[in-house]
């Protein structure tokens, strides 16, 4: 039995959630610079969401982590904006609905930490992913918000919270 755990990072899951991340830029063929995969805290996760008002979950199948996700303020902005962040799987847990069950822990913490809204940045490439944004009701927008330094991402997401 394939067993999925979706927990909160803990400091231990470091250098595992790094190495998943780095592993589907690195399959996927996607753009290592102005991404997620060139950010100064991969290798420090635990750090960076450790923090009020932001989480990070990681995705554990049989104590393997295989998959993250979280949430923080959205950087370079006043509103009352989270990012929906490094949200990243593995081949071998894709489609078979763990994207859309981290979606929902991180809209849940989102409502609960009092956002109004969430946003997302990503790639043109990543269909499947805007698919299911958009099923889990983001919409497109015209222009980035805030600044987080992810140039090469111009595809732009929102969901209102409240």
């Amino acid at each position: 039995m394939n067993s999925i755990l979706i927990r909160e990072i803990q400091s231990e899951d470091n250098s595992a959630i790094a190495a998943v991340i780095r592993e589907v830029f690195i399959a996927d063929d996607f753009p290592k610079t102005g991404t997620a995969f060139a950010d100064s805290q991969l290798d420090y996760m635990f750090e960076t969401y450790h923090k009020p008002r932001a989480v990070y979950y990681v995705v554990e199948q049989n104590g393997k982590i295989v998959g993250g996700g979280g949430i923080s303020q959205l950087d370079n902005t006043e509103d009352n904006i989270c990012e929906l962040q490094k949200m990243y799987f593995l081949s071998e847990v894709r489609g078979k609905g763990v994207g859309q069950q981290m979606i929902q822990r991180c809209l849940e913490a989102a409502t609960a930490f009092g956002y109004d809204q969430c946003y997302l940045e990503t790639l043109p490439e990543m269909e499947a992913a805007q698919h299911l944004y958009q099923k889990m009701g983001f919409h497109y927008i015209c222009a980035p918000l805030g600044n987080t330094g992810h140039s090469t991402c111009p595809v732009w997401m929102i969901k209102d919270l409240r």
